[in-house]
């Protein structure tokens, strides 16, 4: 994908009020200068997270997540970087522009490119074979006995692998796909892994084929459903994870299903992919279904982005009861709310629709039971309630899967529902989940600070040397203060044999981001290295700008830096002069050298050279280094 342009990115963060993106999303309350909202990346009750209107940031104070309207959008939504500028370049009207990429970049863009390429003529190939080749007349007679005539077959764009490989192989050929680009979409694998030269076995032979499709409508991968019984290979197989394809946060259908569920306000979700196919052909059209996969965190955070409800419809079997508690685990920590269509026994929706139609269906739908209601329900109906014993597990679970909901009102009414239900005191059971929420935020605080530790090894600030820092911090607070430093290059460059972090000072005094523009800062932020970026977060200085003299400060922080560059000469010329064999001509210029140092720190000011003390000001970082974290990309 192009780099784009950073004046593109700079337009994008000013056009983007980062409170009004935030409140699209989130709860947010005033609180003085800034506003105040429970933290969407980790669970807690007491807020956080704090949001700077002035400088277009946010920071939590619990996790340490920190960063602009950029990093926001591609963290809560699980979005690559261009991705989640393009979405508020959408949503703020801004057109993007982009650069020459790189010649790495440009190979992984030609190389994605041509995956899609294969993927969308595979399924044209495999669409023809289905509908034409007479070894799949079996694949065409199990779509009919399904009720699945050619009209649907081609809206679908339904296919049929053929059971020789060479048929395939040998389509590919004529298409100009290599074998290596088969293998890295995740259609073919090497006969022997140890042995290039091996020859390729195909995936998915004789099965009919069903195209897996991202949100924009791209063919990604595929699942295939075996036609002949064979014991040795799974019913259903699809595309490993590849490129294009992580099933962890694909859904099936999707791409046809995002309109209809923003229109009904609530998704769908299917087990199977013609489970999917038939309620769409019923005109159910906000359902959609996971990959070969149970649903994930991902999977939350990739529905969230279109809807809180869901409506889960499974088999009503032991299997679809686990996937089904699985799925509510996954979107309760989303926020969303989740309710459950029960199917009578040995049917699902493809069967019931077919045995009852449509509306029946939709019927089945508008009684859908809040997740709770369908869980002690099932257990009361199987006995389950009638001893101490049972209802004190029901209690139980149901503490355990309410402390998960991170919608604190949903959680309330759900909860009373439950004490009705059981005929209990929700006082009692309200206790036991603030004591779940209390153990779970221990043991998430100490998960917490072991990932942080193990980040810290993997990603760590820059070394960054505490005049060189305070000068950064003056660089982008003030334009007067950045004018005055880049005068002073001679000064600034003869400090990098001594000092670290004049390479990062040296960054933003040529690039010379606007300090008045929170847009510009953040954008220039956003470019860096996420070990410079690291060393760059500071605390806010409530001091108005009018309130600092800053060409004081950036004058008085050059003194200091120059204090120390004498300070690190002088201990380096007397260290000299105690090596021994030095010859007579070194010891005469090393002392000569030694008193012009003498000469030049004593005019200086005393307290900069003695006490190395920076400009009263409220700059430092903002938290150790190894507890931040990454905000853009």
């Amino acid at each position: 994908m192009s780099l784009i342009q950073k004046e593109s990115i700079e337009k994008v963060l000013e056009a983007t009020d980062l409170v009004a993106l935030i409140s699209s999303y989130i709860q947010v309350k005033r609180a003085g200068s800034q506003f105040k909202a429970n933290c969407p990346f980790h669970h807690e009750k007491t807020p956080s997270f704090y949001i700077t209107p002035h400088t277009q940031t946010y920071h939590c104070f619990g996790c340490g997540k920190h960063g602009d309207a950029i990093s926001f959008v591609r963290d809560y939504e699980n979005l690559p970087f261009n991705e989640a500028v393009q979405k508020l370049a959408a949503r703020a009207g801004v057109p993007l522009l982009e650069e020459a990429e790189s010649p790495e970049a440009g190979r992984m863009r030609k190389g994605r490119g041509r995956l899609i390429e294969l993927h969308r003529q595979m399924a044209e190939f495999l669409h023809q074979q289905l509908l034409t080749n007479p070894d799949a007349e079996h694949a065409r007679s199990y779509l009919k006995a399904r009720g699945f005539d050619r009209e649907l077959a081609a809206r679908w764009l339904l296919g049929w692998m053929p059971e020789r490989a060479e048929v395939f192989l040998e389509w590919a050929r004529k298409a100009k796909f290599s074998g290596r680009e088969l293998i890295d979409g995740g259609i073919a694998t090497l006969r022997d892994e140890q042995r290039s030269n091996s020859g390729l076995y195909v995936r998915f032979l004789d099965r009919l084929m069903f195209p897996i499709r991202n949100e924009m409508g791209d063919v990604i991968a595929f699942s295939g459903r075996q036609l002949k019984e064979n014991k040795n290979s799974g019913k259903y197989i699809n595309s490993p994870e590849t490129a294009l394809f992580k099933k962890s946060r694909v859904f099936f259908g999707l791409d046809r299903a995002a309109k209809p569920i923003l229109t009904e306000k609530a998704a769908l979700l299917c087990e199977g992919q013609i489970d999917t196919i038939c309620c769409h052909e019923m005109g159910i059209s906000h359902a959609i279904a996971t990959c070969g996969t149970a649903c994930t965190a991902d999977h939350a955070k990739l529905l969230r982005r279109y809807t809180r409800d869901v409506l889960i419809c499974y088999d009503a079997d032991a299997a679809g009861r686990t996937a089904t508690e699985k799925a509510f685990r996954e979107f309760a920590v989303a926020g969303m709310l989740v309710k459950v269509v029960e199917m009578p026994s040995g049917d699902d929706p493809d069967s019931f629709i077919k045995k009852n139609g449509g509306p029946a269906f939709r019927g089945l739908l508008d009684s859908a039971q809040d997740f709770f209601l369908y869980k002690l329900g099932y257990a009361k109906q199987n006995g389950l309630l009638e001893s101490a014993r049972g209802r004190t597990q029901a209690i139980s679970e149901c503490v355990e899967m309410l402390a998960l909901m991170s919608d604190f009102a949903a959680r309330d009414t759900q909860l009373n529902m439950i004490a009705n239900f059981l005929q209990t005191s929700a006082v009692e059971i309200r206790s036991a989940v603030a004591s779940k929420l209390k153990f779970t935020r221990k043991q998430s605080e100490r998960r917490a600070e072991n990932a942080e530790v193990k980040e810290s090894q993997a990603v760590q600030a820059v070394p960054l040397h505490r005049t060189i820092g305070f000068m950064c911090h003056l660089a982008l607070s003030s334009g007067t203060a950045q004018q005055f430093l880049a005068e002073q290059f001679e000064i600034i460059h003869h400090a990098n044999r001594w000092l670290e972090g004049v390479g990062l000072l040296d960054k933003i005094l040529s690039v010379r981001p606007d300090p008045s523009s929170p847009a510009a800062i953040n954008a220039f932020l956003c470019q860096l290295p996420e070990e410079e970026r690291l060393a760059l977060v500071f605390e806010e200085n409530p001091k108005s700008d009018s309130a600092v003299d800053w060409l004081q400060q950036a004058e008085q922080a050059l003194a200091v830096l120059s204090a120390t560059l004498l300070q690190s000469r002088d201990a380096a010329v007397k260290a000299e002069l105690k090596e021994p064999g030095l010859d007579a001509k070194r010891m005469i210029e090393l002392l000569e050298e030694a008193k012009e140092i003498s000469n030049l720190l004593r005019g200086l000011d005393q307290r900069f050279v003695f006490s190395d003390e920076l400009p009263e000001s409220t700059w430092r970082p903002k938290v150790p280094a190894w507890k931040l974290r990454k905000f853009s990309s």
